[in-house]
């Protein structure tokens, strides 16, 4: 599979069968995702790769605590302004309505908010963290090493692709971070920036057949010095 395939069947996924990832596998992209670039070869992520009991585990304690506020390490946007809302709602709209939820029906919509926090039953979930005094620099944050999470994670999802896994990049994976640092050791010198839950898709659930709309490139480009 070369990138330019990757990258095109690369896309959220969730539902996924209960089938395992081989440890072999996991090691196998992650070896390679170390490949990412960042500022000055800081490589700044850590990974946390969890399965089996433990991940039943955090499952069933993220799902205690769903009605709980939620208090991620990197906060998440206290507002969509313009054109985002936009786009945000509509891909909500597309999943309910490929899961046969109404808007309506409230038990349902919580049942799928549970899913969430259930990883959508990935088998298997790579949190990637960062140190928190590089992050936390004075009066001021340094956001490079999370935008460099970001190249590492974008890595591990084309390569899952490539050994025919599915991947879905989750702030719930997330937004119960003491949780984490009670069931996986995970230290408070560190920043938890995401978990990406990793499987083998369930081709069967409607839900995975969608695939997000973007913008026309004419939309969000201006060109310079081209003829």
């Amino acid at each position: 599979m070369d990138i330019v395939e990757a990258i095109q069947q690369r896309k959220s996924i969730r539902a996924f069968r209960p089938d395992p990832v081989p440890q072999e596998i996991l090691k196998e992209i992650l070896e390679l995702a170390l490949r990412a670039p960042s500022w000055a070869n800081t490589q700044p992520w850590e990974f946390a790769i969890v399965a089996g009991e433990k991940l039943e585990e955090m499952r069933q304690v993220f799902v205690e605590k769903a009605e709980e506020e939620h208090n991620p390490d990197i906060p998440r946007p206290r507002e969509f302004p313009e054109p985002y809302d936009t786009r945000r709602r509509v891909l909500g709209r597309k999943v309910l309505e490929l899961k046969g939820i109404q808007r309506e029906d409230k038990e349902k919509r919580r049942w799928w908010l549970l899913q969430g926090l259930r990883l959508f039953e990935a088998p298997c979930v790579i949190y990637i963290y960062i140190d928190r005094s590089f992050y936390l620099q004075g009066d001021g944050l340094n956001i490079w090493p999370i935008f460099d999470c970001g190249l590492v994670a974008e890595n591990i999802m084309l390569l899952a692709t490539k050994y025919g896994l599915g991947t879905i990049a989750q702030i719930q994976a997330v937004v119960y971070p003491d949780v984490l640092r009670k069931l996986l050791g995970i230290p408070d010198s560190k920043l938890i920036v995401l978990g990406i839950a990793v499987g083998y898709p369930d081709r069967d659930d409607p839900v995975n057949q969608l695939r997000s709309e973007r913008e026309p490139l004419d939309n969000v480009s201006t060109w310079y010095g081209f003829d």
